[in-house]
């Protein structure tokens, strides 16, 4: 049994066109390829060396016939493309019904009109956009009117922006909680109802804060987390997987202001005794990059996270294991703002084991399901373990 298992989520830094990408209008969309392409190459010393390359190929990443560690790549077995389905999937949820979004229309008017009178503000926006293009846009009519700032995305989300000083950030939270409330109901039931306050005093100084906090749907039922913490098993959270879960099965958590903030986090927690699991979501390269259609960034932000991966293995002990995965594409030379529906990598590495394919999984459970196995617990849901392949 590994002692530890560190699960690292690339969030949507996908590999590649998967079987049902038509269904989604992304076949032909690979995030990793595409960016090594559109930037003239891509330098992951740390990621090749555990046998990147050997998973789809990458511009300046090349294939290595004898990597450090097992590779492969996953399909995703659920209906969807977004953060909490992806996620979800890796610890035993199939989702067959995917979340609700109200990205061409914004929210219905009767939706609005119930958040107004529930939580006594008037409400601004109500449009998918970007987080920072709609606070230059509505953020001085929010401090000149009390208006909360309501918009959407391409997932599965609400969002309301808010000034910490002027509108108050327990407010906020007040109106988030009620807005989580308001979209139980199926008409509106999105994944996720998120808080982004924001600081500044005009268009040219907002900036979002750290404060966000998201309140998300529990999962449908028990995961690999729970089963984990039900037999006393430490469940490590860094970054936003604790508000991705609701909490559910999480023993401890770290919030994350960067990637390279959440890989420091790693480090301490890497240097600390405990057994169990130590599970990290890196959100910059979906939300700063692929969003924002920024292949250049989101090369520079991988290169960084590989030189962050080489600093944390010597910390792995012989008993420790690391997996790398992502939980869907987000193709930044793709049309649109949207993620894409790809194939994700995984990369499984322990000082104690040797080095092979994993090939094709057909879920991303197999992930969750070799974390049950190795811990012996009560395997929840879909997948299957991978654990007997590592030696």
């Amino acid at each position: 049994m590994y002692k530890r298992v560190f699960l690292v989520v690339m969030d949507s830094v996908g590999c590649g066109t998967a079987p049902l990408s038509h269904l989604y209008g992304d076949e032909g969309a690979n995030t990793i390829g595409h960016i090594a392409g559109a930037t003239k190459g891509i330098y992951l010393p740390t990621l090749e060396s555990l046998g990147y390359g050997n998973i789809t190929p990458i511009l300046g990443v090349k294939p290595n016939p004898k990597p450090l560690a097992y590779y492969g790549r996953a399909d995703e077995l659920s209906t969807g493309k977004d953060t909490m389905t992806g996620h979800f999937e890796m610890v035993g949820i199939h989702t067959t019904q995917p979340f609700k979004t109200f990205t061409d229309t914004g929210f219905p008017k009767e939706l609005i009109d119930q958040l107004e009178k529930e939580t006594g503000h008037k409400v601004i926006g109500n449009v998918a956009a970007s987080g920072t293009e709609i606070l230059k846009e509505l953020g001085e009519e929010h401090i000149k009117t009390g208006a909360m700032i309501v918009y959407t995305s391409a997932d599965s989300v609400l969002q309301i922006a808010c000034h910490e000083t002027y509108f108050g950030l327990d407010e906020l939270y007040r109106c988030c909680k009620i807005a989580r409330e308001l979209c139980m109901d199926e008409k509106y039931k999105v994944g996720r109802i998120i808080a982004r306050p924001f600081l500044g005093e005009d268009k040219d100084t907002f900036k979002r804060t750290p404060n966000r906090h998201d309140y998300a749907l529990s999962p449908a039922h028990e995961t690999t987390l729970d089963a984990l913490k039900k037999a006393n098993y430490d469940v490590i959270s860094i970054g936003k997987i604790n508000d991705i879960f609701n909490t559910c099965g999480i023993t401890e958590a770290h919030k994350t202001v960067s990637n390279h903030n959440g890989m420091e986090i790693l480090n301490e927690v890497a240097q600390k005794d405990f057994t169990g699991i130590c599970f990290l979501n890196l959100v910059d390269f979906d939300a700063l990059y692929g969003h924002r259609r920024d292949p250049k960034g989101y090369k520079e932000c991988l290169e960084e996270f590989d030189r962050d991966l080489k600093n944390f293995l010597p910390l792995l002990q012989e008993d420790d294991l690391l997996m790398i995965t992502a939980d869907h594409g987000n193709d930044p030379t793709w049309s649109g703002t949207d993620h894409t529906r790809e194939y994700v990598p995984i990369l499984v590495y322990s000082p104690q084991i040797g080095f092979g394919n994993l090939g094709t999984r057909t879920t991303f459970a197999d992930l969750g399901q070799t974390i049950a196995d190795n811990f012996n617990v009560e395997k929840q849901g879909i997948g299957v373990s991978f654990l007997k392949d590592l030696k």
